[in-house]
């Protein structure tokens, strides 16, 4: 019987195991060039593919879960913008709360829209606490979800917010400074969340050296996201790849 992403997740946390997420934009994925990424990112070990983002100017999200499909094993789960964003031939979706902010739409609202469509989908559902955090700039999704992020200097705000997405039922944790961050999530934000909560974390945005993913995931991320670093070096991913890795070796001895 195939395991579920969420017993994956669950199952890496226990053994103390991490993962590496490639974030896809839609926009801006080359179809043409995309078979050679997804062979390269096999090759390293990839472990999941992210497939949306705040704004989408153009569809393309059924092209690219299909050529991950053809061409991978590696699921390929929605990471929405909105209910327009959502995609029945992924293996599943991060349905996104976005709890750091007080928008009621990203709060439920956008959920009671897309829910009879998941209903009705064969997605796995992955109830997610979405956690923006101050990342040093304006980033698309804050002016998006019109909402403040969290202080980067305030673990504590974080730690808490997390332990009310815990209670109120919320499966994962995602911690985003945000597409294009000049700096990523702390490692006194991520290490306060870890100690607040028993769910997996997932980290992104601002990753873009492998120093800043060892960081991330010494602090206890379970999950690293990178999308922007890898567009602007495309060294960066058998680089992260290699620090995923190393990582679950060390700690298997």
């Amino acid at each position: 019987m195939k395991s579920t992403i969420q017993t994956i997740l669950q199952s890496n946390l226990q053994q103390q195991r991490k993962a590496f997420a490639v974030l896809l934009d839609p926009d801006k994925v080359d179809l043409v060039a995309f078979p050679f990424f997804l062979a390269q990112c096999v090759h390293h070990g990839v472990d999941f593919f992210f497939v949306g983002g705040s704004l989408i100017t153009r569809y393309s999200a059924d092209e690219i879960i299909a050529a991950i499909h053809r061409h991978t094993h590696i699921p390929a789960i929605l990471f929405p913008g909105n209910s327009l964003h959502i995609e029945p031939s992924a293996d599943a979706i991060l349905l996104l709360s976005l709890i750091s902010g007080r928008n009621p739409e990203l709060l439920i609202g956008q959920h009671v829209v897309a829910a009879p469509l998941l209903k009705r989908s064969k997605l796995e559902i992955l109830p997610t606490g979405y956690m923006l955090i101050e990342s040093g700039r304006s980033t698309t999704v804050s002016y998006i979800s019109n909402t403040t992020p969290i202080p980067h200097d305030k673990p504590s705000v974080a730690a808490c917010t997390a332990m009310a997405g815990e209670l109120l039922g919320l499966r994962l944790m995602y911690l985003d400074a945000g597409s294009g961050a000049q700096r990523p999530v702390s490692a006194a934000t991520i290490a306060a969340v870890r100690k607040a909560v028993e769910t997996p974390i997932i980290v992104g945005g601002g990753i873009n050296t492998t120093a800043k993913a060892q960081a991330a995931l010494e602090a206890g991320a379970d999950v690293i996201v990178v999308g922007n670093g890898i567009e602007e070096n495309p060294d960066l991913l058998p680089e992260i790849a290699q620090v995923v890795k190393s990582f679950n070796e060390c700690v298997v001895r």
